[in-house]
């Protein structure tokens, strides 16, 4: 893996420890239904999903300015969502932008991957360093009880021909954009009683397709699956168990929000960057 990621990006390496990131939220849109998300506008929450509003690539320079007065350890500049960043050009558009305004900053983008694989050669000219794909199955069966529907050019799909269509395009992208040297992260929420017995299969398959790094994210409860139990402590370790035999596993992920800022599990600046009086809760549309 980059060392360059290992020492300076908190999401890929113990050394990073002391570093900050910052997550741009300009990606407002998504296009398939996972039913463990709920994308919500609030400063209340702390998890994926949640930011306290979205930004337009052009005022992501500005933000930016701002935190790093602010947090002068950042070293990373991401974007995870709120929604997919290749649902729109958003994502793509504020990475050439912050890599012109911020050449000394570690870039990377978060993806559920529906159009990796035909955005491959656009990710790979963005200038990003590293890309994290969620990948919470490699057999359609289980990943349509994880995801109700999928969007794609302008079509919706239900769960099992959606779930066919997803896998696909992340695995061929994962291999597109592998071969490029841009370091692969994969997540995986891991809902045990859905895909809790399937995690080494996804992990051999990612690895196989040129990931270097997986993260197990336990589920947090939520929308569709409020009522699954989250999984225990015993359940993660046996999962990345069963990940590590095929792809070296983080252990450190603090499911961070798409407007965090700050070092992860030590510092939270979003407030001071975005916004110090935004409460209000109100869901996205899908599009």
């Amino acid at each position: 893996m980059n060392k360059e990621l290992i020492n300076n990006h908190p999401c890929f390496g113990q050394k990073a420890a002391t570093t900050g990131r910052i997550h741009l939220p300009v990606s407002g849109s998504c296009n398939i239904g996972c039913r463990f998300c709920h994308r919500v506008l609030n400063d209340t929450e702390n998890r994926p999903g949640v930011t306290s509003k979205v930004i337009t690539p052009q005022e992501s320079v500005g933000i930016l300015k701002k935190a790093l007065k602010i947090c002068p350890e950042i070293r990373v500049a991401g974007i995870a969502g709120p929604g997919d960043t290749l649902a729109t050009n958003a994502a793509l558009e504020t990475f050439k932008l912050i890599g012109k305004e911020f050449p000394q900053l570690l870039k990377c983008m978060s993806t559920n991957g529906l159009l990796l694989n035909e955005k491959a050669d656009e990710v790979i000219a963005s200038g990003i360093n590293s890309l994290t794909v969620t990948v919470n199955a490699v057999d359609p069966e289980i990943e349509a009880k994880l995801n109700k529907f999928v969007i794609y050019h302008g079509k919706k799909y239900d769960a099992l021909e959606g779930a066919k269509i997803l896998i696909h395009n992340q695995i061929e992208g994962i291999k597109k954009v592998a071969k490029s040297g841009i370091t692969i992260k994969v997540n995986t929420v891991l809902v045990p009683r859905i895909n809790g017995h399937h995690i080494g299969e996804i992990a051999k398959t990612v690895a196989d397709a040129g990931a270097e790094i997986y993260n197990i994210i336990p589920l947090i409860p939520t929308f569709e699956l409020k009522d699954e139990k989250p999984p225990l402590c015993f359940q993660i370790e046996q999962a990345r168990k069963d990940a590590e035999k095929f792809i070296g596993v983080f252990r450190h992920c603090n499911r961070c929000r798409a407007d965090a800022v700050g070092v992860p599990g030590k510092s939270e600046f979003s407030k001071e960057v975005f916004s110090n009086d935004f409460v209000v809760t109100e869901t996205f549309s899908h599009g």
